[in-house]
């Protein structure tokens, strides 16, 4: 990108004077610095993402969530690649920073580790919810029972996962000069940071206490009944709870319509499970281009 240029043109008389020139302060060749481009996207992005953490808390609502994130990370990758960001980074003479750079490789690590043991589980959680649907076209109550129980499991350890993120980005950050181009990708490396335990919380948040996994008084999986129900704050609103008590008793088309009830679900388990998969996988590109900074 070409930040400015002159223009030359030809007088008939000499050219007066230069005036004098005032006193300015002259950046490094180091760039980016703080009006680069890619950092004031970053910004934006990260921006928006605080104002998608307000919406109404939906399968489809967490997908975008998990786009988002993906396009954070993929900025920030971009941001990483750049010849003057690692110049920048490498060129800081004091321990301090090294120290940072250090730490947010750590957190990364943590974030890697944390949304692949996340896929894992939810590969089966998928699964515990496909042999559930095969127990409810065949009314076996015992059956359902039994996934159910294995479905709250699941959707527990999920939910504390979140407790893995409690020392990411916690470190005690030393004084920073407000001009200093260093400080200015730091700084936005710790926008990304807070983004995506923030995403991630409600990501593991929301399944986790979502009424379809979790055990209810009676079977656990509920669908149609006016039974007294717990309300549970940050649950996603396509999870309802499923009453599938008694499927002996029910009338064949209760059974049809429990199950295409469950299909549904299952699809938007497999959308948070494709979206968290492209997620996922930026986070490994963003950790790799980070250690790159340090190793090459």
């Amino acid at each position: 990108m070409v930040t400015s240029f002159r223009r030359s043109l030809s007088f008939p008389n000499p050219p007066p004077a230069p005036k004098p020139r005032t006193a300015i302060h002259v950046r490094s060749a180091s760039l980016p610095c703080r009006t680069h481009p890619i950092i004031s996207h970053l910004r934006d992005e990260i921006s928006e993402l605080h104002s998608w953490s307000a919406d109404a808390r939906t399968s489809a609502w967490l997908c975008d969530g998990l786009r988002r994130l993906k396009s954070v990370h993929e900025s920030l990758d971009d941001l990483l690649h750049l010849p003057q960001t690692r110049d920048s980074l490498r060129g800081a003479d004091c321990s301090e920073s090294n120290h940072l750079i250090e730490k947010l490789l750590e957190d990364f690590l943590r974030f890697v580790d944390v949304h692949g043991t996340f896929q894992t589980l939810l590969l089966r959680l998928k699964e515990e919810h496909s042999a559930a649907q095969i127990a409810v076209r065949r009314k076996d109550e015992a059956g359902v029972a039994a996934r159910s129980k294995n479905l709250g499991k699941i959707a527990k350890e999920i939910g504390k996962l979140s407790s893995d993120f409690a020392s990411v980005g916690k470190s005690a950050d030393p004084p920073r000069k407000v001009y200093d181009e260093e400080a200015e990708i730091l700084d936005v490396i710790d926008g990304v940071v807070e983004a995506t335990v923030a995403v991630s919380n409600a990501l593991f948040g929301g399944i986790s206490s979502s009424a379809a996994f979790r055990k209810a008084p009676c079977m656990g999986l509920g669908f149609g009944r006016k039974t007294k129900s717990v309300k549970v704050e940050g649950g996603i609103r396509e999870f309802r709870e499923l009453d599938l008590e008694n499927l002996r008793k029910k009338a064949e088309e209760d059974v049809k319509n429990a199950s295409k009830k469950m299909r549904e679900m299952e699809d938007r388990i497999l959308e948070i499970e494709e979206c968290g998969e492209r997620a996922f996988r930026s986070l490994i590109n963003t950790r790799v281009s980070l250690l790159n900074v340090l190793t090459q």
